[in-house]
This record gives structure tokens, sequence and C-alpha cells, in this order.
């Protein structure tokens, strides 16, 4: 039984999981400046394939690209990676739950998620000595749970095509 007015989709590929979450890494990768709100795309996009695809991406692509973030940012070793899998083991937790749901309402019961990695991650750098970023930071998981939707657009979009229009189309 499927939730009231959603449509069938097509298998998604591998390949463009893989592929979304190394771009959704190099934009984390790019200069975006020091301001402490910066939405974490990656976790957004980790987050949407533990929700759609938990057996595809699980707690172990998110410790590795944890620590891919850890290096990149000169973070210490491990915050990324502790802050990523405690996010995907709770959205693989929830997954099953969240998709009954519409998409603004999976968008808000996904931010106490964001929150709670962020808040992690910055208890980790608290702890290490690091001075406190500010209130600004509190503004990231907003602004990632407000992706949620053109997230749930963009990654769905191949799964929603007809698989051949010709053959469905009756002549």
């Amino acid at each position: 039984m499927m939730p009231r007015g959603s449509t069938l989709l097509l298998p998604v590929n591998p390949v463009f999981i893989w592929f979304s979450l190394l771009v959704a890494f190099l934009l984390n990768l790019l200069p975006w400046g020091r301001w402490a709100g910066m939405p974490d795309l990656l976790a957004v996009a980790l987050v949407f394939w533990n929700v759609h695809q938990p057996r595809r991406v699980g707690v172990g692509a998110a410790f590795v690209f944890g620590l891919f973030m850890d290096v990149h940012q000169g973070a210490l070793l491990g915050q990324h990676a502790l802050a990523y899998t405690l996010l995907s083991f709770f959205a693989i937790t929830v997954h099953r739950r969240l998709l009954w749901f519409t998409v603004p309402s999976q968008a808000a019961q996904i931010l106490p998620l964001f929150a709670a990695a962020h808040a992690v991650s910055l208890l980790v750098r608290l702890m290490a000595g690091a001075a406190f970023p500010g209130w600004t930071l509190f503004i990231a998981p907003v602004l990632e749970s407000a992706l949620w939707p053109l997230a749930s657009i963009v990654l769905l979009a191949p799964q929603r095509r007809a698989p051949d229009r010709d053959k469905n189309r009756p002549l």
C-alpha cells in the first residue's frame, strides 16, 4: 500500500546515487566563506539517500564522507564523521515512517536530525578547545531542512520519467 498521492518510481541507478553524493561533497569543498550558518549540502544528500535508499547508502558511507570533510576543513579528525554517522543512523531509523508524509512535513521532521548533527559537531569542537562560532550556526539546520523539497525534486527526477514513452503510449 502506497501513501496517497505518491507515484510509483522507477528503480534508482546506483551510479546516480554516488554521483549526487560526490557532487554534494564537491559543493561543500567550494570556498563559500567562513559563515557558520552555511548549510551542509553533503548532509542533506546523505540524509536524502539514507531515507530513500537505506540499503545502498548507509552509515559506512556517511563515516567515509565525514572523514573526507574532516581532512578538507582541517577539523578534528572524526568530528564530521561522528556527526554524519549519527545523522545517517537516525535517518535510517525513521525512514519508513518519514516516507508516509508529504515533502514539507518530511522537512519539518528532519530538522531535529540536522540540529542534532550540528550540535554534536559543535560539542566536539568545543571539547577540543575551539571558540564558539556564533549563534548563526543554528541557522544552518533550518536552511538544510528548507533545502529538503529541492533535494526531493532534483534527486527523484530521474526516477519519475517514463521507462519508454513509445511502449506505454496506446496508438
